[in-house]
């Protein structure tokens, strides 16, 4: 079973940035896929951005260019820089990792943006 803790969400004006941050319990180099998801209210959930053990990025097409996924493995967090916020990607912001055929949840962490 693998544990996730996102951190890094709050309010932030349009155009602004900000970083989420989700630490692991189990070696993010173990994992066989990373993703940030969200979920807006009346939405269904989606998946933002992955990366996979072989550092493979994908994105989805709303974000394009202003998010990028990454891992830092001094601190075995994946990590989401998010620039040019616009108001449309309000939403509860999770972590999900692929582990051992195994889909695993952080709590989420709610992201803000004002107009």
């Amino acid at each position: 079973q693998v544990q996730l803790v996102e951190s890094g969400g709050g309010l932030v004006q349009a155009g602004g940035s900000l970083r989420l941050s989700c630490a692991a319990s189990e070696s993010i180099f173990n994992i066989n896929r990373m993703d940030w998801c969200r979920q807006a209210p009346g939405k269904q959930r989606e998946v933002v951005a992955s990366i996979d053990n072989a550092g493979t990025t994908n994105y989805a097409d709303s974000v394009k260019g202003r998010f990028t996924i990454s891992r830092d493995s001094a601190k075995n967090t994946v990590d989401l820089q998010m620039n040019s916020l616009k108001p449309e990607d309000t939403a509860n912001y999770y972590c999900r990792v692929r582990f051992k055929s195994a889909y695993y949840w952080g709590q989420g962490t709610q992201v803000t943006v004002s107009s």
